[in-house]
Parts: structure tokens; C-alpha cells; sequence
């Protein structure tokens, strides 16, 4: 209980649920360098995109952070909601809301994203790939969903990335919003004859 209030004492912020059985449930945020939670705006239009696939569906947020995506899915009627964080306290942080939350649709892994890909036998309807904007994690793990076919056929990936970025090889873009400097779009794996 004591490592709770610790926690609960480093968290610098909250970031609220904004739809579904959470709604209005806050996740704590705490300081962590390259850590950015996707802004209210851009999750709900994320989610009013997914709404009519989102209900049963197996989701993955390979970069958790916050977790705002992953429990955001969880709440809006996922099945089930993987997420991979790889900062121990923050994992820590994640389990002890989704106890919090009585979350028994959401497991977190502590790993790291890719590795993590590279090993899962999973399959998953909707991914979220959210990963810090410096170096190639996005195109790494889009590399490894294609090649394992982690992604189940009709899937979606959503990603984030800096404004004008290129889209990754392979990839088709099927919705797309921008809020400052951040592009968001939803993604389907392009087929040979596509």
C-alpha cells in the first residue's frame, strides 16, 4: 500500500477516460521523459472511428505509457487489451490501476515493444502504436506486425508520429487527423494487389 501512495505521489497529472464504462475515470501520469499521452481531441475521434469494430475486439498498446489508449479500448468494450510497457515503476503503475478500475479485460506485460512482437503467438484486431518519436520504433514494430502477421486480416493499427512523416511501406492509410504537431491515422496492411 505504501509503494501505491509513493506512485500516487510521483504521478504529476491525470488524463481522464472519455467514453464507455470508465467515463470520466481518471489514469494518473507521471514525469517520464519522452512520455505523452494522446490528447482528449485525438482519442475521441480515434474511438468514434473504431466504435463499430472496437466491441469484442483483442487490442494490443505496444507502447503503453499512460495507457490512455489501452484503457480507453478496455472501457469502450475490447474483449481484451494487452499492454507493453517497459519502464518497470510505470508497468507497476498501469497494474495498479487496472486493479483499481477491476479491469480483469486488460493484462500488462513489462518488455520491451519489439522484442515483445518478435516472440508474441498472439493475434490481435486493433493495435496501437504510439512509441517515442525519436529513432524507428514505429517502422520497427510495423516491420515485425507485417512479417509475424500479428495483425488479424481486416485489422486495424493506429499510429502516431510527427507531422509529415512518411507512411511506412506496406501500409494503406485508411483515416487520418493532425493536432499540432502530431499526425494520427489509422492504418490497413496493404495486400500484394492492393
Amino acid at each position: 500500500m505504501a509503494r501505491s501512495r509513493q506512485r500516487a505521489q510521483q504521478a504529476t497529472g491525470r488524463i481522464r477516460i472519455i467514453g464507455g464504462d470508465w467515463r470520466g475515470r481518471r489514469l494518473s501520469v507521471p514525469a517520464l521523459t519522452g512520455l505523452r499521452p494522446t490528447p482528449d481531441r485525438v482519442r475521441e475521434t480515434l474511438f468514434n472511428w473504431l466504435q463499430m469494430t472496437l466491441p469484442g475486439s483483442d487490442c494490443l498498446d505496444a507502447f503503453a505509457g499512460s495507457g490512455a489508449l489501452g484503457f480507453e479500448a478496455a472501457s469502450r468494450g475490447a474483449r481484451q487489451v494487452t499492454l507493453i510497457e517497459r519502464d518497470p515503476p510505470q508497468a507497476r503503475l498501469l497494474q495498479e490501476q487496472a486493479l483499481a478500475f477491476a479491469a480483469d479485460n486488460i493484462e500488462i506485460q513489462t518488455a520491451d515493444a519489439i522484442s515483445w512482437l518478435q516472440q508474441t503467438p498472439a493475434r490481435f484486431d486493433i493495435i496501437f502504436l504510439d512509441p517515442p518519436f525519436a529513432g524507428d520504433l514505429l517502422d520497427a514494430a510495423l516491420s515485425v506486425i507485417a512479417d509475424r502477421a500479428i495483425l488479424r486480416s481486416d485489422g486495424l493499427v493506429y499510429v502516431e508520429q510527427s507531422r509529415g512523416a512518411p507512411l511506412a511501406d506496406g501500409w494503406l492509410l485508411h483515416r487520418q487527423t493532425r493536432a499540432g504537431q502530431v499526425e494520427a491515422c489509422l492504418l490497413k496492411q496493404a495486400t500484394p494487389d492492393a
